[in-house]
């Protein structure tokens, strides 16, 4: 059984973990939420969403201040004081051109090529959601429009641009070669260890393709139940560290932490 003490800290993903699925609500979680703050413990966001998106939901939850991890591990934030650029980022932009030489060749679109109000209608954000969701810095969210079949001959294509492919819970997400949220965690767990000459033991949570590597970086993972059809796989040997949820979303969040973290009576 974890302590619930200061040198623990929560890692999760935010769509379909955190958030609901379908309406991005994380009732289910509130009260946890409200433990976890009231014992210092910090719940570090690792997700595909913007930094631009992430800093008011931290605002509305109350973490306003704690370092995140966007974009899939293409974009860190240390402190409270990094935030999206209001234009997109050169690398995003660099990236985009890249993509486009392949749309001639795959059947895909990015949100680069929709308006916000596109973006809103088929994910089901409000209109300011979708365009910081749209605020990117370093990667991009495609819908594929392709054979399932292609999918390999466009990572390979990626590669060749220095750029990868991976899997979330919703989208695909194509970003630089070598990010990862798994490779993006242990770099913040190595600033934040330099600066507090403390390591905290990690408690993650995901329930999509992208969030294997940060679940196989953590102390302890619970795999939330979700609704990608590629399965959540762990190769991890310390199986006794690692809980699936029966529940999806945030009530499967809720479970997790029940299952970890609720002190015995």
């Amino acid at each position: 059984m974890l302590r619930l003490n200061s040198s623990l800290m929560i890692v999760t993903d935010l769509d379909g973990s955190l958030l609901d699925h379908h309406d991005y609500n994380w009732d289910a979680a509130s009260e946890w939420l409200q433990r976890l703050k009231q014992q210092a413990i910090p719940v570090v966001f690792c997700s595909s969403k913007t930094a631009a998106e992430m800093i008011p939901l931290q605002k509305r939850l109350g973490l306003s201040g704690t370092p995140f991890i966007a974009e899939n591990g293409a974009f860190i934030a240390f402190n409270g004081e990094q935030i999206a650029a209001e234009e997109p980022g050169e690398n995003y932009l660099a990236l985009c051109r890249s993509l486009k030489t392949l749309q001639s060749t795959f059947r895909f679109s990015g949100f680069h090529d929709f308006s916000d109000a596109e973006v809103a209608r088929f994910t089901g954000l409000t209109l300011a959601e979708a365009s910081q969701s749209r605020l990117r810095d370093a990667s991009e969210v495609i819908l594929w429009r392709d054979d399932s079949e292609k999918l390999e001959d466009f990572r390979m294509a990626l590669a060749e641009h220095n750029l990868a492919l991976t899997q979330g819970g919703r989208f695909w997400h194509v970003m630089p070669a070598g990010c990862g949220k798994g490779i993006a965690l242990q770099q913040l767990q190595q600033h934040l260890e330099q600066r507090s000459g403390e390591k905290r033991t990690t408690l993650g949570l995901g329930d999509g393709p992208n969030d294997v590597p940060m679940l196989e970086q953590v102390d302890y993972a619970v795999v939330i139940k979700g609704f990608s059809k590629t399965p959540v796989i762990l190769t991890r040997r310390d199986q006794q560290n690692v809980y699936h949820t029966a529940h999806a979303g945030p009530l499967g969040w809720r479970e997790g932490l029940d299952y970890f973290l609720a002190q015995p009576e």
